[in-house]
């Protein structure tokens, strides 16, 4: 029998030990993914944020939302009957930085989108309380005043695509008049086509104005809304 008090007496001959076996273990888990092209599996829907949406999503970080709410429902039985199907890789995949988690100080928002209406979503951000008297949110009421450039929006669409979001020069050319068209505006259809089952219309009651409020209603209301997940649940049973 091997003597392992020999190892353990002797610290230099343990730490390269030690080291050849964490670079063996190393090597067998990185290797195998210099073969593989992609290692997020691709799911029919997916694609990138609006120009609205990436608005929202840059305010929803900028307001720390993601530090009382995850966007990530694990494969446990609780969360997945309070909160909808557990989170794909793939949905994050046009995410930077993505929004996992575990910390809920307020429920889960991968799975919000069209849970609730756009009235529901401004009162909440304007007064959580009106809605949900126990909630201990602060309100962002701010976010009716202040308005959003869409002017300024392209930059945010080409730092993306340096980054691998597939948008295109023809999503980056039409930003500005895609995120008014989102909010309410015109050229609905052409903007239908680069994004779709995207929603337009007001979101924030104010029809003239595209307000900090639409972009984070925006973003709110696709979360969750992109893949057909009754698929996935048609394949569960035949299994």
């Amino acid at each position: 029998m091997f003597r392992h008090d020999i190892i353990e007496r002797n610290a230099t001959l343990l730490l390269v030990l030690s080291f050849l076996v964490v670079t063996v273990g190393g090597i067998v888990e990185i290797v195998p993914l210099f073969y593989l092209k992609n290692t997020i599996e691709k799911v029919e829907g997916m694609r990138p944020y609006t120009p609205l949406e990436l608005a929202g999503r840059d305010i929803y970080v900028r307001e720390g939302c993601y530090v009382c709410h995850s966007q990530m429902i694990r494969p446990f039985r609780d969360e997945v009957e309070r909160y909808g199907h557990f989170s794909l890789a793939a949905e994050s995949m046009y995410d930077h930085p993505f929004q996992w988690g575990s910390k809920r100080t307020g429920p889960d928002l991968a799975r919000v989108g069209n849970r609730y209406s756009d009235d529901w979503h401004r009162e909440h951000l304007i007064n959580p309380r009106s809605v949900v008297p126990e909630s201990i949110m602060p309100g962002y009421p701010f976010l009716l005043r202040s308005e959003v450039d869409p002017k300024s929006i392209a930059s945010h669409l080409v730092a993306n695509a340096r980054v691998g979001v597939p948008y295109t020069q023809e999503m980056i050319d039409n930003a500005a008049a895609d995120m008014i068209a989102q909010a309410g505006g015109e050229g609905g259809d052409a903007f239908m086509a680069r994004y779709p089952k995207a929603v337009a219309r007001d979101f924030d009651g104010q029809p003239q104005r595209i307000t900090e409020m639409d972009a984070l209603i925006a973003y709110l209301q696709m979360l969750g809304t992109l893949v057909d997940f009754s698929a996935y649940k048609a394949e569960a049973n035949l299994r």
